[in-house]
């Protein structure tokens, strides 16, 4: 008897069925531009070895002014059709589904030729679109057929017309973006005609055994957005213009709440799309935030959707579903939603991939075999870099030996999870305790290593970590300074009045965990709503709550500070780096930048402005944070290096740069699968 039967049942849509109730979501991972055909094929090909019913591709454009970016992949040529043929093909051999997303960047496209329903820019682009008129509007409708047309023509088993997320079709639908006054704007009937018409075009297109996906905006979280009331007429007219599938997108990429990082709670968007339920007569598909088969069961046996949508889970773990199925779901690597690996590398134009698996999106270039001549590893630090390296030597065939001084696994990873709004690295260090049994690794923990400990291993690891750096400032051994491994590891009181020193991503953390007391907002879905300012879109256009947030009265009066005369936060990840900055601004964080530090005392931080030393200022203050920056952590590297030992150094160890889990797990499994 599954756990799991609503997820694992079959889906009927007529002319095929789906094996289960899971869709891996789109996502840009770049693949497709490297056009390297095989490598884009594995990718999913894993993905379908995985047992996914259905897979959509990232956002394939219908035309050269819809793409994201110049040169975004789209189905232009006939060699383009043989290249996704490869694609499709793998994919079908390994039992598996799979669509292509048509998507349409419309003003969110990144450059000069973009177009919209109204010359209206986005804030997200420098380009103003161009307004289109009647021929113009006709070209996009056929350019979206005979993209569909073409999908056809390339083996793919359906089509996902995408119509949210402030996308081209969802500019047309809201009076935001779409100011016309003939037959594309005015009333909705008139704004929803742009996304019906594609839909019943690419249908007669194809005909009935094919499958449509349309990407529907459930909740658009930006002024002037739909309601409730017009998000199921579009439902009900897309369907009748004969899509298959309903699939859900939450909220405009410019919209200022976050819909999907991992401060946002677990399926906090499910309502909204149960909302939809019983409205239509065709499968809904619910999506944002679900990472585990239970969390998706649950959805889908409360009768949220019919469906439901992951994306990064299937980079993080590739094998989520066959592992449900056999009762081995503490075996799913998670998606703790870091943002860091995949939607960071696709906005800052790299290959997307995972933080939890560096594998993803390197199927054919990272293997993981088995050693024709198994050895002895030792592993010194148990953290994520010296846990990766770990599993993965154990996975081909060492005897793997993983020492640490701590009396528990997961390093800097157990300092992460302290914070509000990273209670998913509770599962990732649970997952590395699992995995780490799975392989056979042979613990030591509580033990401090010396050199002449690791003599009779074949390789040794050091994966040591990091020690924090010693900023040098005035009076810092006063009873009032803390430093970060004190607040968050030790848990030592800290007073009401706060200031922290260091404004990276400790910093930010720090900050974070200073201002909220209780229950964090991350499992709290109805006090996050309130604090972001979330409201029901069958109440409040848009899903706004009228006047915005209402965050809770912060739990202490902090100031954040930083050397550097710039904005706070600016090297935050691309994707999230705005939500830790609002975040803190929203509980009155005061955040200076270009001080310099020059005393602690009794009466509190001491500090001036620029190189000139200006403005004095004292901070009253309880405590002062040191959050100033780290250092690696080499002492037993270099005395195994002045021996001439054979060790390789990772993470940490290697390179100090904040609390970098990418990195440090990406050295580990690329150091041990070249043992």
């Amino acid at each position: 008897m599954t756990r799991y039967p609503n997820l694992l049942a079959p889906l009927d849509l007529g002319f095929t069925t789906l094996k289960n109730r899971v869709l891996m979501g789109s996502m840009h991972t770049g693949l497709e531009e490297t056009k390297d055909w095989n490598r884009v094929a594995e990718f999913y090909a894993e993905r379908a070895r995985g047992g996914v019913a259905l897979m959509v591709t990232g956002g394939m454009a219908p035309n050269a002014e819809g793409g994201v970016f110049p040169g975004a992949a789209g189905l232009f040529t006939d060699e383009d059709i043989a290249n996704h043929k490869i694609v499709t093909d793998r994919v079908h051999e390994n039992g598996g589904k799979i669509a292509m997303q048509i998507l349409h960047a419309g003003r969110y496209a990144y450059g000069p030729d973009c177009v919209s329903a109204s010359p209206v820019k986005s804030p997200i682009s420098p380009f103003p679109p161009k307004e289109l008129d009647e021929d113009g509007i006709e070209k996009q409708i056929a350019d979206f057929v005979t993209a569909t047309r073409r999908a056809r023509e390339a083996g793919y088993d359906g089509v996902e017309i995408m119509g949210s997320e402030g996308y081209f079709l969802n500019q047309f639908l809201v009076t935001h973006t779409n100011k016309r006054t003939d037959r594309w704007g005015g009333d909705y009937a008139n704004r929803m005609r742009l996304p019906v018409e594609v839909v019943r075009r690419c249908r007669e297109a194809v005909g009935d055994d094919f499958i449509i996906i349309y990407r529907i905006s459930m909740i658009d979280l930006i002024p002037n957005g739909s309601t409730h009331a017009e998000v199921v007429q579009l439902a009900q007219a897309i369907e009748a213009a004969g899509a298959t599938i309903l699939n859900t997108g939450i909220g405009w990429h410019e919209a200022r709440i976050p819909t999907i990082a991992t401060s946002v709670p677990r399926r906090a968007f499910a309502w909204v799309t149960q909302k939809l339920m019983g409205k239509v007569g065709i499968p809904v598909i619910t999506s944002n935030r679900i990472n585990t088969p239970d969390v998706a069961e649950d959805v889908l046996a409360e009768g949220c959707a019919d469906m439901v949508s992951m994306a990064r889970p299937f980079l993080a773990d590739s094998q989520f579903v066959v592992k449900a199925q056999v009762g081995r779901a503490d075996t799913i690597a998670p998606c703790i939603a870091c943002n860091q690996a995949c939607l960071d590398h696709t906005f800052g134009g790299k290959i997307s991939t995972c933080l939890v698996n560096p594998r993803a999106c390197y199927e054919t270039e990272l293997l993981i075999q088995k050693a024709e001549t198994p050895k002895t590893v030792a592993v010194v630090g148990a953290g994520p870099a010296g846990m990766s390296a770990a599993m993965t030597a154990a996975e081909r065939g060492h005897a793997v030996t993983l020492y640490d001084r701590d009396s528990q696994i997961g390093g800097q990873l157990n300092v992460a999870k302290q914070v509000p709004g990273k209670e998913e690295f509770w599962g990732l260090v649970d997952w590395y305790a699992t995995m780490l049994r799975e392989m056979g690794v042979t613990l030591e923990l509580g033990k401090a290593v010396g050199a002449t400990d690791l003599t009779d291993y074949d390789e040794v690891i050091i994966a040591t970590g990091v020690v924090p750096r010693d900023p040098g400032i005035s009076g810092q051994d006063h009873p009032m300074v803390l430093s970060y491994l004190d607040v968050l590891k030790h848990k030592k009181p800290v007073g009401k009045r706060v200031a922290v020193i260091g404004a990276g991503g400790i910093g930010f953390d720090v900050a974070e965990f200073l201002v909220h007391e209780g229950e964090s907002l991350a499992e709290n879905l109805p006090d996050w709503m309130a604090e972001w300012g979330v409201s029901d879109p069958e109440t409040h256009r848009g899903g706004l709550t009228p006047g915005g947030a209402a965050p809770e009265a912060p739990a202490r009066e902090v100031v954040l500070l930083q050397r550097k005369a710039k904005a706070l936060g600016k090297g935050l990840g691309k994707t999230t780096g705005w939500i830790h900055r609002m975040a803190l601004r929203m509980k009155n964080v005061r955040m200076v930048g270009g001080v310099n530090y020059e005393r602690v005392d009794d009466d509190g931080l001491h500090i001036s402005y620029g190189e000139a030393r200006a403005n004095p200022e004292v901070i009253a203050v309880d405590n002062v944070v040191i959050c100033a920056g780290q250092l690696p952590d080499r002492s037993l590297a270099d005395v195994l290096k002045e021996r001439g030992a054979n060790c390789h150094v990772i993470g940490g160890a290697d390179v100090a740069a904040e609390l970098d889990a990418k990195r440090a797990i990406n050295q580990g499994v690329r150091v041990a699968a070249a043992l």
